[in-house]
């Protein structure tokens, strides 16, 4: 009876541990939420009079009012018409097939725009705009485990600019993996809040923060919106520019 009576014991400890395992590995329900609409004194509604094409197709971007849309054909980019050095830009996108991807470049510098050809991407510090799809596709056709990306908004620097990631960080150290999962799924609307600052990014997502990094070079460029491969579509693009 003895025997019995600790093993009994031994399984409410352990199955109190498991208990406690399966709660701190449960999804958090009570994040801080931070929704900038970019609504407000000094916010700018970025429309069609402010960007250029840059290595894309003259039907590629479409613009109806202040959203546009984007065939995703050719790879390549439009640009703000004006750079800038601190400012917060507030966007919504939304994927309208699975496994899309393109993103939001801030600090691009105006060389790496020059004679940029279709199918190219500038330099700069990139806020990834990645359907789960994406990784998906990625895992069955190359049957490697997806580790070195996200979908859920990862920031990283592109070509020659530099950046210190924030943790959690990709295996090779390159890339800021966000800290939570709120991205939607292709068919459905996200909402992006960057803050550049003195040489910092910082993303939220759907109102949560979730990656970023400091020590980026250059830390002043254009903002750029991406066509890679896929239809994707834009709006409530909003900036307000800091000292």
């Amino acid at each position: 009876m003895q025997f019995r009576f600790r093993s009994a014991v031994g399984l409410v400890v352990l199955a109190g541990v498991f208990a406690s395992v399966a709660v701190s590995q449960a999804p958090p329900t009570d994040l801080k939420k931070a929704y900038i609409d970019g609504t407000g004194p000094d916010w700018k509604t970025l429309g069609k009079d402010d960007f250029v094409n840059v290595n894309c197709d003259p039907d590629t971007w479409t613009w109806t009012g202040d959203a546009v849309r984007c065939t995703g054909k050719p790879v390549g980019v439009i640009r703000s018409k004006k750079p800038y050095t601190n400012f917060e830009l507030v966007l919504e996108w939304k994927h309208e097939k699975s496994a899309g991807n393109s993103g939001v470049f801030v600090w691009t510098p105006e060389e790496s725009l020059k004679d940029l050809k279709p199918g190219g991407l500038p330099h700069g510090i990139e806020c990834q705009v990645l359907d789960h799809g994406y990784k998906e596709n990625y895992e069955k056709s190359s049957k490697k485990m997806a580790d070195w990306f996200t979908t859920n908004g990862d920031v990283f620097h592109v070509g020659k600019a530099k950046m210190k990631p924030f943790p959690p960080l990709s295996p090779n150290g390159s890339r800021s993996f966000p800290r939570h999962n709120t991205t939607k799924g292709f068919g459905e609307w996200n909402h992006y809040y960057i803050r550049a600052i003195n040489g910092e990014v910082r993303l939220w997502v759907n109102g949560v923060e979730v990656s970023g990094g400091n020590n980026a070079e250059p830390r002043t460029g254009f903002v750029c919106l991406e066509s890679e491969g896929s239809p994707i579509d834009f709006k409530n693009i909003r900036i307000r520019e800091l000292p």
